[in-house]
């Protein structure tokens, strides 16, 4: 008799579903509670901008009608402003919707992918849907992607080596010295996938590698709407690379995404240098006074660059006691564990009045002996 073939091939039978931050309504529900500060999600704590939202608005009554699958406007203005060709430029929802069609676009069963531990799970997850072999380096003492190792670990079955600059859930970063050698061992046919979600909050660092700042023909750039911009909600990213990638990634996206709402307002958002301005400043004062905290506590730290902090809790069973304190009392933080950092959390830098929550929960906890 012949064996029965499995409808659902083993990588994804096996694959571990992306676990996203618990969301204020689902805490609400669970604990009965009215004040939540939601800091899990690396979201901008100030909301949209405003000239975003009037965009968004201008689109309501056309929601009849499909979106403009090449998005002309939106990549006419992002063209404009990173001085590139259209062509060099591809939409997608989130960073995420564009690197789920990269994979789709390049990557095969068992071709082999390298990246770091502890970086961001979602593309460990894409990578793996499609059967890809993960080959994962550990990070320097430091936190940060360990550049020599992932150098020496490039071989002949590499296909893609995928890097987020900053890290996520880090907030450290590769410096410009780091990326210009990295790419000097990098094969020409070998593809680099920089993730720059984060790019807004760090780009003025003197030493960070602006991928714009650079033209190699097997990096593609991922960059969104979703942090900094406060656009999180309608899903929006964009990403650069050479006009032959983007042609092939193109090929297996769905038609019309991003929506019609995400590109107008995407084009407001970018429009609106005031409200970008206004984030960045509180995400700097709000770090300031977040280490302040914690090292009046004494609890240790990644000093990062994005708009969250890593802290440690020394141990897996101190993390996830303070996490569940931490939801008693309505503040939402991220636990590490699939991360493979049980020990740490991540707190995202809400408003003052957020960081506040966040300080006097951490404190009663803290009395409690975690």
């Amino acid at each position: 008799m012949k064996s029965k073939k499995e409808l659902v091939p083993s990588y994804i039978r096996h694959l571990e579903i992306y676990q996203a931050g618990k969301p204020i309504e689902e805490l609400a529900r669970e604990k009965n509670l009215s004040r939540i500060s939601k800091l899990g999600s690396n979201e901008n704590p100030l909301g949209p901008s405003p000239l975003a939202l009037k965009e968004l608005n201008t689109g309501l009554k056309s929601l009849h009608r499909y979106p403009d699958m090449h998005g002309y406007q939106l990549k006419s203005e992002l063209s404009k402003l990173f001085k590139l060709k259209k062509e060099n430029i591809i939409l997608g929802n989130g960073s995420e919707g564009i690197m789920a069609c990269i994979v789709r676009a390049f990557l095969a069963p068992d071709e082999e992918v390298l990246t770091s531990e502890r970086t961001f799970i979602g593309f460990m997850v894409l990578a793996r849907s499609v059967g890809a072999k993960l080959k994962t380096i550990p990070l320097s003492a430091d936190f940060k992607y360990d550049i020599p190792r992932l150098v020496e670990n490039i071989t002949e079955k590499t296909k893609i080596i995928y890097i987020a600059n900053p890290n996520n859930p880090t907030g450290t970063y590769i410096s410009k010295q780091e990326f210009d050698y990295f790419m000097s061992k990098v094969p020409e046919h070998i593809l680099v996938i920089l993730d720059e979600a984060y790019f807004e909050f760090v780009h003025t660092q003197k030493d960070y590698p602006d991928s714009m700042d650079y033209r190699y023909d097997n990096v593609i750039t991922l960059r969104t709407f979703s942090k900094a911009y406060g656009l999180s909600g309608i899903r929006i990213g964009y990403g650069f690379a050479h006009e032959d990638l983007i042609t092939n990634i193109a090929k297996v996206k769905l038609p019309f995404e991003p929506n019609s709402l995400a590109q107008l307002a995407a084009l407001g958002a970018l429009h609106d240098a005031d409200h970008l301005a206004v984030t960045l400043q509180n995400n700097q004062d709000r770090y300031q006074e977040t280490i302040h905290l914690l090292t009046q506590m004494g609890i240790g730290f990644i000093p990062s660059v994005a708009n969250f902090i890593t802290f440690d809790m020394k141990s897996a069973e101190n993390a996830k006691r303070l996490h569940e304190h931490l939801l008693n009392c309505g503040v939402i933080v991220r636990p590490l564990d699939k991360n493979e950092m049980p020990e740490f959390l991540r707190v995202s830098l809400g408003t003052k009045e957020e960081m506040q929550h966040f300080s006097e929960a951490l404190r009663t906890g803290l009395i409690k002996k975690f």
